[in-house]
């Protein structure tokens, strides 16, 4: 099966042949890995996430080695906070990775949150039998992990992921019901669109809207925030 990044905004990183059992597809993940690993000195323990959504963490960051849960209803910008997560790694110069259960994640949407296409790679329709796998392995050498959560997802891989990222120094962000401890749990409420005078009918390049946010976790209020975005 084909897992490739498939964008067509830069150059494409192939991860042809995942997440394959066989030692040829193993050392290719591990080669990628290796390639995309961040050189962090010991004093960054933290990830700068910039712009509006960073006014609303604890620090204006997220800690390396931890967890960082994103959640919502369907429609409600779940997806698009977790970009403004791959973004801040990309801007800092590292690499993000976002990993697929039903290849929903387009480039543009990925582009518009400020996510430097050439340092981000998605595999997608990952066997569930592979998915905890495949997501150890990218912790490994990717600073910023999406990792869409199945609803088989078990309490035991949950944590053995969270240790993981821990050892490595990553951010895992878990798009959906997790069932383990995170150090951040990020649950989008919506948006609404505002800008428009009564009647107008139509959005143009000045409207923009207000993204809900609710923040919970160590070091922050467990409190509904707002975070402005522009329009895309």
């Amino acid at each position: 099966m084909p897992i490739e990044h498939t964008f067509a905004y830069g150059p494409v990183v192939a991860l042809a042949a995942l997440p394959r059992r066989d030692e040829r597809s193993r050392e290719h993940l591990d080669n990628t890995a290796r390639h995309a690993r961040p050189v962090v000195l010991a004093g960054e323990r933290v990830l700068a996430v910039p712009g509006p959504l960073g006014a609303l963490l604890p620090g204006g960051a997220v800690q390396r080695g931890t967890v960082v849960a994103v959640d919502g209803d369907p429609g409600a910008g779940a997806t698009s906070v977790a970009l403004e997560l791959a973004a801040a790694a990309t801007a800092a110069g590292e690499w993000a990775a976002a990993i697929e259960l039903d290849a929903s994640l387009g480039g543009l949407a990925a582009g518009e949150a400020g996510v430097a296409l050439e340092r981000f790679a998605v595999v997608r329709r990952v066997p569930p039998a592979r998915w905890a796998a495949v997501v150890a392995a990218l912790l490994d050498g990717v600073s910023v992990v999406l990792a869409e959560v199945p609803a088989y997802a078990r309490v035991g891989d949950a944590r053995r992921l969270l240790a993981r990222a821990r050892e490595r120094g990553a951010v895992l962000v878990a798009m959906g019901p997790w069932p383990a401890e995170a150090a951040l749990r990020l649950r989008a409420g919506g948006s609404v669109w505002r800008g428009l005078d009564a009647g107008a009918g139509a959005l143009d390049e000045r409207d923009q809207r207000d993204q809900r946010v609710h923040v919970d976790g160590r070091g922050a209020a467990a409190r509904d925030h707002v975070a402005l975005v522009e329009a895309g």
